[in-house]
């Protein structure tokens, strides 16, 4: 059993999860609690800013911005100051540490207290009216991060102390519809909370749109976060199949452009990768953000989405391009309907090898983040499989099209079907090579986009 930790006036209780100041309660939402506990259990060193965000928030995406905001919150249940303090220190460019000494440690399992059981807050002290004066500050929705953050911790603390409370006590204050939407988005990161109605509710319009905007905004920053690290998963990606490719094709081909294929292949590859990895894994952080019930559909929607527009926006401009510098029909090299179908694979495998029944940002470690690349990786093989069938051209298909329609051309993919026993790129070479770029994209789209930052 973990123990109980004594310094100053307070207590923390691990196994009652309770911090207590001689005998009054002080409220803090889950993730506060742990990070205060992580502090004083390792409180001979000074921790970095990954090793909490990786112990306290495993399983969700967090800011600098959230993890600065939760010890501002812990500081002011201390009564601790941030130029002066006695208890949480911030180590320059590293992370914090907990500085007061003496801490005692005893064993959880006996009574807080001897003479008396802890008191419950006083009346002067109403935990709920402090964190609803925060919620119900004007400009909800229009301020910075720092605010945001301050106002999404006073919607937890209120879910800790009592969801139904804290919805009847908004009734028709000044700002209770943003208020009772920041309240709802809250209640999937606090173990235990209760519902938030918005519908049949006074200003239930205003709720609806405010809770939307809310998402929306969340989703546009951190889709413009993890679509990098997407992109770049994808475009090593294609970098390496490229690479193998083009390797395998200047040993079965002797000629000049053979030789030359590793880097050509390689880097049309990356651009390809890139590309595509960038629409669909934005379109999969998107859905993890707007969608907190059916995951799976918007995942699989939204990837589809941001594949086909990417997809299409690529094969329009490539296709108006070589056409007027060249002349001819490139309508053969693959755009959209490949986005939309790669998309969707990808969505689809991410879901199942994610499960997340309340919704929310997977963040998946080590085996598990390795097992996730690999089941999306599979679909995106089995997708690329089916558009062969379905007429579609994926990179490799569309590159031999493109050489093909240039005489004199020697970057044709014609040596590679030899080695499956076909004399060109018939339907079992065209389905193996789509298979090898669907593997691929799907393993280094994850890889990206799971990447926790550093």
């Amino acid at each position: 059993m973990r123990p109980r930790y004594r310094f100053d006036d307070f207590t923390v209780s691990p196994a009652r999860r309770l911090l207590v100041r001689g005998t009054e309660p002080v409220p803090l939402i889950p993730r506060y609690f742990d990070l205060l506990v992580l502090l004083l259990e390792r409180r001979h060193q000074a921790l970095h800013r990954r090793e909490i965000r990786d112990a306290v928030w495993s399983d969700v995406v967090v800011s600098d911005g959230a993890l600065s905001q939760a010890v501002r919150t812990l500081r002011r249940a201390l009564g601790d100051d941030r130029r002066e303090p006695s208890f949480i220190r911030t180590v320059s460019r590293h992370g914090y540490r907990f500085v007061h000494e003496p801490v005692l440690e005893e064993a959880d399992d006996a009574p807080l207290r001897s003479a008396a059981q802890v008191r419950p807050p006083a009346a002067d002290r109403d935990p709920f009216e402090a964190a609803l004066a925060v919620l119900l500050a004007p400009g909800a929705l229009r301020e910075g991060d720092a605010e945001q953050e301050e106002r999404r911790s006073a919607a937890e603390a209120l879910h800790a102390l009592g969801t139904s409370e804290a919805v009847r006590r908004l009734d028709r204050r000044p700002g209770h519809a943003t208020a009772r939407a920041l309240l709802r988005d809250a209640r999937w990161d606090v173990p235990g909370a209760g519902q938030v109605p918005l519908l049949g509710v006074p200003g239930a319009f205003a709720s609806v749109a405010a809770l939307a905007m809310l998402r929306f905004r969340r989703a546009l920053r951190l889709a413009g976060s993890r679509w990098t690290a997407a992109a770049s998963g994808g475009a090593m990606a294609g970098a390496v199949a490229g690479l193998i490719g083009g390797t395998a094709l200047a040993l079965a081909r002797d000629a000049p452009a053979a030789r030359n294929a590793p880097v050509a292949l390689c880097v049309i590859g990356a651009v390809v990768g890139g590309v595509g990895a960038a629409g669909v894994g934005a379109g999969l952080a998107a859905a993890e953000v707007l969608a907190r019930s059916f995951r799976s559909l918007a995942l699989a929607s939204f990837g589809a989405l941001g594949g086909g527009f990417v997809g299409g926006l690529a094969h329009g401009i490539g296709r108006s391009t070589l056409g007027g510098l060249f002349g001819g029909d490139f309508s053969s090299v693959g755009g959209g309907l490949e986005g939309v179908v790669l998309g969707a694979a990808a969505g689809l495998g991410y879901a199942l090898a994610t499960p997340r029944p309340g919704g929310g940002m997977a963040t998946p470690r080590g085996p598990d983040r390795v097992r996730a690349a690999i089941m999306t990786g599979l679909t995106c093989a089995l997708a690329g499989v089916a558009l062969t069938f379905l007429g579609g051209h994926l990179a490799g298909a569309s590159l031999n099209f493109l050489a093909r329609s240039f005489e004199g051309s020697e970057l044709r993919l014609e040596p590679l079907a030899l080695l499956l026993g076909e004399r060109e790129l018939g339907p079992l070479s065209r389905g193996v090579l789509a298979a090898w770029e669907g593997m691929l994209f799907g393993l280094g789209l994850v890889l990206g986009l799971t990447r926790r930052p550093g």
